[in-house]
C-alpha cells in the first residue's frame, strides 16, 4: 500500500543551516544584550518572527520506500532548489525528475526524509567505492535554525559507518558560494572540480568530509 506523506505547511527552500545554539553566550546582561536590545528596537520588523522550535529529543529521519507517496518529497525539492533558477547553468537535474523518478531512487539507493509530520528535509545516499555520495539534500526554509542539516548528515555519518565507507561526499554548483561556505562550516573541504558533458570550464564543486569513526573498545 502507497504510504501518503503529509505536505509541509510554509514555503519550503533549499537550506544549511548551523545547529541552534546561546547568541548570549552567557552575557545575560551585558553588552550583548545592550547591542540585541538596540537591533530589536531598530529593526523590529526583521526580528517579529517566531522562534524555530528545537527538534524533538528522538527524531530520526526515515527510510522511505519505493511503494511511499512521492509527491510531497518532489513538491518539497522542486520548492528548495527554486532558487537555482537563473543562477546555475547547466539546469538543475531536478527539472528531469518526477515523482515515479523519486520511487526509483529509493528502489535503487536510500531516500531518506525527517518527517514532521510532513517531510521537512530529505536526502538521497548512494554507497560508491570509497565514500557514501550524499546527494538531492534539501531542508523546507521554515524549518531552518532547527539543526536538521546537522541532524541529516550525522545520520549519513552513521550510515557511511555501518556500511565501512570513510567518507561522505556530495558535490554543488560552482556559482553556488553560500553553498560552499554552508559545507565548510559543516566540515566539508574542497576536493575537487569537474565540468557538465559540454562544458569546458568547471560546473560543480565537490567536497568531502572524512567519518568519524568509533572509538576501539579498551
Amino acid at each position: 500500500m502507497r504510504r501518503a506523506l503529509p505536505v509541509a505547511r510554509g514555503s519550503p527552500g533549499a537550506g544549511i543551516e548551523p545547529a541552534p545554539g546561546d547568541a548570549s553566550g552567557g552575557d545575560i546582561f551585558g553588552k550583548r544584550k545592550r547591542k540585541a536590545l538596540r537591533r530589536r528596537a531598530a529593526f523590529p520588523v526583521a526580528l517579529s518572527r517566531p522562534a524555530v522550535p528545537a527538534i524533538p529529543l528522538g527524531m530520526q529521519p526515515v527510510r522511505l520506500t519505493p511503494d511511499d507517496d512521492m509527491q510531497a518529497i518532489h513538491r518539497l525539492l522542486s520548492t528548495a532548489f527554486a532558487y537555482m533558477e537563473d543562477r546555475i547553468d547547466p539546469p538543475s537535474s531536478l527539472r528531469r525528475m518526477t515523482p515515479s523518478t523519486f520511487a526509483e531512487e529509493a528502489r535503487r539507493k536510500e531516500l531518506w526524509a525527517l518527517l514532521d509530520p510532513a517531510p521537512v528535509a530529505c536526502m538521497v545516499l548512494t554507497p560508491r567505492p570509497g565514500h557514501l555520495y550524499l546527494g538531492k539534500l534539501a531542508v523546507a526554509e521554515d524549518q531552518r535554525g532547527r539543526g536538521i542539516a546537522r541532524l541529516m548528515l550525522a545520520h549519513a555519518d552513521a550510515r557511511a559507518r555501518a556500511l565501512g565507507l570513510p567518507a561522505l561526499v556530495l558535490q554543488t554548483r560552482v556559482e553556488l558560494t553560500e553553498n560552499h561556505a554552508a559545507f565548510t562550516r559543516l566540515g566539508f573541504a574542497e576536493t575537487g572540480r569537474t565540468a557538465h558533458a559540454g562544458y569546458d570550464r568547471p560546473t560543480s564543486v565537490t567536497f568531502t568530509r572524512t567519518v568519524a569513526q568509533p572509538e576501539p573498545a579498551p
